[in-house]
């Protein structure tokens, strides 16, 4: 697919410039950090802006604001960096590794069901797809991870990317925090091929949820993966901006 080359090449540039400096290494990991929380908080409701993401994650405490959002921020910056160890170690991913990002995105929130797979059935709310009965939840994560190990592996890493994401999340394998996880997810698939991670801007989340709704529904996964790869494009542009190149 022609939205891959062009990703292969961006990818292919970047690499060029390896390793970079330690100093812009950590600019642009708090520069995501900030961007990545706030927009994927925001997605699931979180009304903390931009800035007042930042100064949580400052462990500030801001007025008018619930605890829970103030963990929902502080929550994931911690989850972002357990996913860069993660990369760092070369973990492949397994249900346990999927439990454990999850725990994290839950702690201190729903620490009774953070880790753990529901037990009861759920609907997500605006959406035509049903997540399967709990009951086959663990069932489904087990052939997830088989086919992750498997098919997925033929995959190109953005395709299996979104593929990861979109499954996952049409699971809906926990009670609460799945959205979160599954982008951890996608990034951490992403991450370890040397892709840089995509940030889902909450700007475009009815386009989101649309086209997750139709690869979960009908089983078209296109207009989802197209998505994920204009994010992985503009996932560049920072890098591009302190390298002060121009692709």
């Amino acid at each position: 697919m022609n939205r891959f080359t062009n990703l292969d090449h961006l990818k292919s540039l970047l690499d060029q410039h390896h390793p970079l400096p330690s100093t812009i290494v950590k600019n642009l990991q708090e520069e995501l950090i900030l961007r990545w929380t706030y927009n994927s908080n925001a997605i699931e409701g979180n009304t903390l802006t931009l800035q007042e993401t930042k100064v949580a994650l400052e462990g500030i405490t801001i007025g008018g604001k619930t605890m829970r959002e103030h963990f929902e921020a502080i929550n994931h910056k911690e989850a972002i960096l357990y996913v860069e160890a993660l990369v760092q170690e070369n973990e492949p991913l397994t249900e346990w590794e999927i439990k454990s990002i999850h725990s994290l995105v839950l702690k201190n929130i729903d620490d009774s069901n953070a880790g753990k797979y529901r037990n009861t059935n759920v609907l997500i709310s605006g959406a035509t797809h049903r997540p399967p009965d709990h009951l086959n939840v663990p069932d489904n994560m087990a052939a997830f991870i088989n086919w992750y190990q498997n098919e997925a592996q033929m995959l190109h890493t953005v395709e299996r990317a979104a593929r990861v994401h979109a499954d996952f999340v049409g699971m809906h394998p926990f009670i609460d925090g799945n959205g979160r996880t599954s982008r951890l997810l996608m990034n951490l698939e992403l991450m370890k091929s040397g892709f840089p991670p995509v940030v889902i801007k909450v700007e475009d989340r009815l386009e989101y949820y649309k086209a997750l709704d139709e690869a979960h529904t009908t089983g078209n996964y296109t207009p989802f993966i197209d998505l994920i790869a204009k994010a992985s494009q503009e996932s560049f542009e920072p890098y591009w901006f302190v390298l002060g190149i121009k692709p």
